[in-house]
């Protein structure tokens, strides 16, 4: 069971690695690269890190840079793949994956409150609501749920997949929280709304440039 564990982790990894570098690769390109061509390039990269490179790396790439960084959350996981390898869009717009900033600002205000505590600030822990507690799961639930009546019907689905990985033990973790939340997520997220409030600065200044008097 562990090295099945294991091969999986190393699968995400490197799937995680490969869908980077081809969105690193389509930034640099006017045109948009066709799902399909990602999809391969993808692939092709996903096996170079899989695969020992030689006498001088016993292990896998990914299996190093997973050492560094650990398991991403599987919400962090849907997210890249889903953005990068399958939507038909230009990562370039900022619109291109539409992620709701109501999302993004919960995951910034939810890491806020849950890293701390969960690092041994204080004597609460939120950590220990993520082994099998009903109001937890209860509570991500109907996160999903605002998800769905917002229209986001993608988050719904990534955080329903996340409980579902979590209800099958796909990591070795058996914390839901991980399956949730990762530093990662958070550093995206508080970045995306730095960056949403900084493009809604200009567009004030612009505006009012626009439409200042003489």
């Amino acid at each position: 069971m562990k090295n099945i564990m294991q091969t999986i982790a190393l699968l995400e990894m490197s799937i995680t690695c490969a869908a980077l570098i081809v969105w690193v690769t389509q930034r640099n390109f006017e045109a948009q690269i066709p799902v399909a061509a990602r999809m391969i390039l993808a692939l092709l990269l996903a096996n170079l890190f899989y695969w020992p490179l030689g006498m001088f790396m016993q292990l896998p790439l990914a299996a190093y840079i997973r050492g560094v960084t650990g398991d991403l959350s599987v919400v962090t996981l849907l997210l890249l793949w889903s953005s990068v390898l399958l939507d038909r869009v230009d990562p370039r717009n900022t619109e291109a994956h539409f992620v709701p900033i109501g999302f993004k600002v919960s995951i910034v205000v939810i890491a806020f409150g849950f890293y701390p505590f969960a690092l041994g600030v204080g004597m609460f822990d939120p950590y220990g609501w993520g082994y099998a507690s009903i109001g937890f799961l209860m509570v991500v639930s109907i996160f999903a749920a605002i998800l769905a009546i917002a229209k986001w019907t993608k988050g719904a689905l990534i955080i329903a997949l996340a409980i579902l990985a979590w209800s099958i033990h796909w990591h070795e973790s058996a914390n839901l929280w991980d399956y949730l939340l990762d530093p990662f997520l958070m550093i995206w997220a508080l970045f995306a709304c730095i960056g949403a409030i900084q493009r809604k600065r200009r567009e004030r200044l612009q505006s009012g440039f626009l439409f200042r008097a003489g």
